[in-house]
């Protein structure tokens, strides 16, 4: 009976306690991957490894089954995805990507976090940058309150450099000041998002972090590779990495964000907590893009298609996959409008607030997006099921529902969908900046040839590549 009396008045503190979170605005953990592969989760089909936590994602939200990036390369994708808009409306946005001049997001322009600041909540960016360099550009300018992390396109998971093991290139930065830390990277960014969401919960303040890995991203260092980090020369190195030493780094990326998600449970904060998985864009080496052809840097569905999943306890249905195609700059629009914010109306985003389809069960929305690419000319839309696409002088017209692999070149077929589409690409690329010759683009080595495109058949898949959790695709 004592038993039962001391726990009453505790029971009535959690009902409280919940009841105060359901009437505030939703925290927002939105973490992205770099150059993760639409396959890379076991929930999508990866079959030599596992991702038990990414995978609570999907458990306990939605699986995106038609989730893109707004382009196939890093810079690009990230302008889009703070901006809410195509990433060609800017100069920063031609980069493909940003390497050594000195362009950026515009301080004062509207992004993401700086419309959630305004709207009262605390903001914070754990991770790469990439979006300008210092001095008139940074996370701080842009409406982060916070950011720890890196600001180039690549980072030794060991040595914190950019330029290998005796180069003086150290890019660790607590905010605007440069710092050095032991430790593996994927580590130390989850270490630095429970710090920040733990401090946010004690404040009682409403947080947007971004927690933005360098993981699976170039160098190819697992947890237990600090000798091979202390030599290293040539982070890209052609000749380095394998699929064992790729299965470890998102193994510990996994890991790392178990512990980030256990690090709400434990705070009381999961509940009214948003929770966001995707990647920057499709998959490098030894990614896995199946039922995709290309990879990062093509404008292929491999190099576009990412994984994407939300959780929201209360408001997304748990176990669910949607068909609604998304894109990068939705996110704006839709996280805004979870936290009862807007974009700016000077800025209006060129997405759409998917919350309508993830909450209300109202029909998907038909989407055309456009994509180009400077290197190889490539151009692409994607109308309901049907995607033009060209690569220099070559030029398709794609099912990529009925053909994902992109094989059955219809133009000749349809050709009033291919003039239509190619019609629609030429309109809508005279309302964006016109490509600069100066800005850089992701160069290939010969010896990556292999892994660029090459329209030949593909043989046949492994027996059994492609049943399992998958193949709802």
């Amino acid at each position: 009976m004592l038993a039962a009396t001391a726990a009453a008045p505790l029971a009535l503190l959690a009902r409280a306690k919940e009841a105060r979170a359901a009437a505030s605005p939703p925290n927002i953990l939105f973490i992205l991957a770099d150059d993760f592969g639409y396959a890379d989760l076991s929930c999508y089909g990866r079959p030599d490894y596992t991702t038990p936590n990414m995978d609570r994602l999907a458990n306990e939200g939605v699986k995106f089954l038609q989730a893109y990036a707004n382009s196939a390369v890093c810079t690009a994708s990230r302008v889009a995805l703070i901006t809410g808009r195509y990433q060609y409306r800017l100069p920063v946005g031609l980069e493909e990507p940003l390497t050594g001049r000195n362009v950026g997001i515009p301080p004062g322009h509207p992004t993401l976090p700086s419309l959630l600041q305004k709207a009262g909540y605390g903001t914070t960016l754990i991770g790469k940058w990439h979006l300008g360099p210092l001095p008139d550009y940074g996370p701080l300018k842009s409406g982060y309150d916070h950011f720890w992390g890196f600001r180039g396109g690549g980072l030794d998971y060991f040595t914190h450099k950019s330029g290998g093991a005796n180069t003086n290139t150290d890019d660790l930065w607590d905010d605007d000041v440069k710092i050095h830390q032991n430790g593996y990277l994927t580590d130390l960014l989850a270490e630095q998002a429970i710090k920040s969401i733990n401090g946010y919960v004690k404040q009682r303040k409403p947080f947007f972090i971004s927690l933005h890995f360098n993981a699976p991203h170039w160098p190819w260092e697992g947890p237990g590779d600090e000798a091979v980090a202390q030599t290293l020369t040539n982070l890209g190195a052609f000749d380095a990495g394998t699929i064992k030493t790729y299965a470890r780094m998102v193994g510990e990326m996994d890991l790392q964000v178990g512990r980030v998600l256990k690090a709400l449970d434990s705070a009381g904060a999961a509940r009214n907590t948003i929770v966001v998985f995707t990647s920057d864009n499709g998959g490098e080496r030894f990614s896995d893009t199946w039922p995709f052809t290309g990879k990062k840097t093509d404008l292929l569905e491999g190099g576009l298609r990412i994984p994407a999943m939300m959780r929201w306890p209360g408001h997304i249905k748990p176990r669910s996959t949607t068909q609604q195609i998304a894109i990068h700059m939705d996110w704006l629009p839709t996280l805004l409008a979870a936290a009862g914010a807007g974009p700016d109306p000077a800025y209006p985003s060129d997405g759409i607030n998917l919350l309508p389809v993830l909450t209300e069960n109202s029909p998907v929305a038909h989407r055309r997006l456009y994509w180009r690419y400077r290197q190889n000319a490539q151009q692409a839309v994607r109308d309901g099921d049907m995607k033009y696409l060209k690569i220099n002088d070559n030029t398709f017209l794609f099912n990529v529902v009925d053909d994902p692999l992109e094989r059955a070149n219809l133009k000749d077929h349809q050709p009033d969908v291919y003039k239509r589409l190619l019609e629609d690409y030429n309109e809508w690329q005279a309302t964006m900046l016109p490509l600069d010759p100066a800005a850089s683009t992701y160069g290939f080595h010969p010896d990556q040839l292999a892994d660029h495109y090459s329209p030949q058949p593909v043989p046949p898949p492994a027996a059994g590549r492609g049943r399992g959790p998958a193949t709802e695709r």
